[in-house]
């Protein structure tokens, strides 16, 4: 590699000697580090749920499916419904679909996601968080049920 140098130094006999210097510097510095997209939606999924006044995420089709999915052995919740994230290098932008529940303010919850969102995902990971886009699909009355599907199999 180029990174190595070569210094000399004289042994005891007069001959110059050559001894190898490794590495180049901190290393923490050596080599890059790669955030998948969904490593990032869930750290957001996760930080978008955690406030008050978000009910779920995703549309009412998406958690629809998701419900089924989840009812299905081996399978798991998706923590990244509702979440969309695009990651570069040092940054990442993220679009969250999310259903309030009725009463909040929806202005404050939305802030207090973007916030929660923010400080987790730039936290965790060292990405700037350049924007998080966040529509409010739905709102979830108190006398309505969850849109889960009945069980097909009791």
């Amino acid at each position: 590699m180029s990174d190595m140098t070569q210094t000399p130094e004289v042994e005891s006999g007069g001959q110059p000697r050559r001894t190898t210097k490794r590495g180049g510097g901190d290393p923490a510095t050596r080599g890059r580090t790669t955030i998948a997209d969904g490593v990032v939606e869930k750290i957001a999924g996760l930080a978008a749920r955690d406030v008050l006044g978000v009910h779920a995420m995703g549309s009412g089709l998406s958690r629809t499916f998701g419900a089924v999915r989840d009812r299905v052995p081996g399978g798991s919740k998706s923590v990244t419904r509702g979440v969309k994230a695009e990651v570069g290098e040092v940054q990442t932008a993220l679009d969250l679909e999310i259903v309030v529940d009725y009463g909040v303010s929806i202005a404050d919850v939305a802030r207090a996601v973007r916030e929660n969102v923010v400080a987790a995902v730039e936290r965790m990971t060292g990405l700037e968080v350049v924007e998080v886009n966040i529509a409010v699909s739905d709102v979830k009355l108190p006398d309505e049920e969850d849109e889960e599907p009945e069980p097909r199999i009791q």
